[in-house]
């Protein structure tokens, strides 16, 4: 019994120490960052406030063009100065700037700011001109006898359509000097998905070429501060066949990335919750980097190039490429890379190493929701279902420890006859696990086991936009954000904010106590320092996951009920006597009498 509590002892504060390093260490030190990152930020951009997008990005094989801006006006400003289409669709709203053919206005109609619907909606996109500038463009590089071609000062004529919707696309049109005409037309449907579709014909009397490019611009990095478990920054399958990869924009300041030449995939920039990727015409090599520009206005940059397409005289070419600009929602980006056949588009939720079941693990909750409408109570569902995948494993788990509460009379009788003698006491102790078959470790396997499903859970609570602002019932309007009561002002009775680290919710209470009750199924140890830990564990727990998701507090608090339970019955089934009440009594006792 002694050993396997040790195991059990271990985990528990394997887990205790990751926890605590990002509650006391990581979470400062991030803020800290980015504090210091966004008071550099602002001192450059008021050191070089003019020639925001110069210098844009070179690639290997050839320039793509400077963007010039300047970043200081109001957003509003900066979009009324310019000529524009509408977008109005059941999801976004904005507007395409026809200088360029920018995609620098977008919101997303479907999400706001707050829990309180009444808050503004979120804006992902932003004109160039502004502080916050973040933007998509696409264009195209030319040749010695190309003439000029569409870049970011190019004005495009408005061919057809004059407001782009899910049922009504719009077409742009440019004409240049040495009778090259580019033809784009947009669409977009119900959800993030915009389709650039160029054409380029050459009426002029020479061949010529073309290389295409697309750039996402960013100027600031995410203002929350992020957490080791999610991947905010770059990101891209780049080449069909090959892997995701990331980059943070910490390494990326230090250091560009430039990536081999590939065919298919995509590339982009990433938020928790948000993201804007562009797919590159996938019959077509293409260069892609990842930058950060420090001319001008400091920017971050993912861009692509494609090789040059040649366009013959009297004949056109036409290329596709789809950009990605709104919410991670999980059904409409495996939708997106089943429909489009985009490699790894999935990965753009950060899913993690245990993607295997991360991933599922979400699928099953999303199940659920969509029969009972709560999150909250799909997470109570998936947890019973997690139970019972493990209910054979839990069993011998509990068994092993049943079985080691049998022999625990016995274990008593040889800690007295052999005494001090520690050597011979593990030869008699191993003697009597032969003899009554039992394994001592057996009943920590299954603990280990399920570490991996409870990190899962975290993430997918954390990363997933389907928990964010979910509500459960009461208070708890937010599965994805900590409990919003706290014990130090009774609850909300008291007229005052808690501070955030004495922040202790009624639901990390609840969770604390279940935990209690799980631990009190056992006897105490007897050695003086097991005996702390055991008893100051759940307290630990209790603040620890004070500032976790108020969706991961209350699987916890769930699971341990179910595990209660579940040990009761195992227990009486081996006609083991439960100890939980006794356990109770006694520690009660203990404190009244030192009262």
């Amino acid at each position: 019994m002694e050993n396997n509590r040790n195991y059990f002892i271990a985990i528990a504060l394997s887990v205790l120490v990751v926890l605590g390093w990002q509650f006391f260490y990581m979470n400062p030190r991030i803020e800290a960052q980015r504090q210091a990152e966004q008071l550099r930020q602002e001192e450059l951009a008021r050191q070089q406030p003019k020639d925001a997008g110069a210098g844009a990005a070179a690639t290997a094989t050839g320039t793509l063009p400077a963007a010039q801006s300047a970043a200081g006006e109001s957003r509003e400003d900066a979009i009324a100065k310019s000529a524009r289409i509408e977008i109005d669709t059941e999801a976004l709203s904005g507007s395409i700037n026809l200088a360029g053919g920018r995609l620098d206005d977008l919101r997303l109609k479907g999400y706001h700011e707050t829990v309180d619907r009444t808050s503004p909606i979120i804006t992902l996109l932003n004109p160039a001109d502004t502080k916050d500038g973040y933007f998509t463009e696409t264009g195209f590089v030319g040749s010695a006898n190309s003439g000029s071609v569409p870049g970011p000062s190019t004005v495009w004529t408005v061919k057809e359509g004059q407001k782009l919707t899910e049922t009504s696309p719009v077409t742009l049109t440019f004409t240049n000097e040495a009778g090259l005409t580019f033809t784009r037309k947009i669409s977009v449907d119900n959800h993030y998905m915009f389709t650039i579709e160029d054409t380029v014909a050459n009426a002029g009397t020479a061949e010529t070429s073309v290389a295409p490019y697309g750039r996402i611009t960013r100027y600031n990095k995410p203002t929350t501060p992020s957490a080791y478990v999610l991947h905010e920054g770059f990101l891209g399958v780049i080449g069909a066949g090959t892997s995701l990869t990331e980059s943070k924009y910490a390494a990326i300041e230090k250091e560009n990335a430039s990536m081999p030449k590939a065919t298919g995939g995509w590339l982009g920039i990433t938020d928790k919750y948000w993201a804007a990727a562009l797919v590159p015409p996938q019959a077509v090599a293409y260069e892609s980097r990842f930058s950060h520009f420090t001319d001008g206005q400091p920017r971050f940059q993912a861009d692509y190039k494609n090789d040059a397409v040649s366009v013959a005289p009297g004949q056109s070419v036409s290329l596709k490429t789809l950009v990605f600009a709104g919410a991670k929602e999980v059904p409409v980006i495996d939708a997106y890379e089943a429909s489009y056949s985009i490699p790894g588009f999935d990965r753009m939720i950060d899913w993690g190493w245990f993607y295997f079941i991360t991933k599922p693990m979400f699928k099953l909750m999303d199940f659920f929701f969509r029969h009972v409408g709560n999150f909250g109570v799909a997470i109570l569902l998936t947890t019973v279902v997690v139970k019972l995948l493990f209910f054979p494993l839990a069993n011998k788990q509990y068994a092993s420890m049943a079985n080691m509460k049998r022999i625990q009379p016995k274990l008593e009788e040889l800690k007295a006859k052999f005494g001090e003698d520690r050597m011979a006491m593990q030869q008699a102790m191993m003697e009597l696990y032969k003899t009554e078959k039992i394994n001592p470790v057996a009943g920590c396997w299954p603990l280990v086991l399920q570490i991996p499903v409870f990190f899962a859970l975290y993430k997918v609570i954390y990363i997933t936009i389907e928990m964010r602002h979910a509500p459960f019932f009461g208070w708890i309007h937010d599965l994805s954000a900590p409990d919003p009561t706290s014990i130090v002002n009774l609850f909300g009775l008291l007229p005052f904010a808690a501070p955030s680290f004495l922040h202790l919710g009624v639901w990390p209470i609840i969770m604390g106590i279940t935990m209690f009750f799980q631990m009190r199924m056992n006897p105490t140890p007897p050695d003086p320092t097991q005996a702390m830990l055991f008893n100051w564990m759940p307290l630990i727990f209790t603040f620890m996951l004070g500032s976790f998701p108020s969706g991961l507090v209350i699987y916890w608090a769930w699971n341990n009920t179910l595990s209660v339970l579940q040990q009761s019955v195992i227990m009486k089934r081996h006609g083991v006597k439960i100890e939980l009440f006794d356990n109770l009594k006694r520690t009660f006792r203990r404190k009244s009498s030192k009262a």
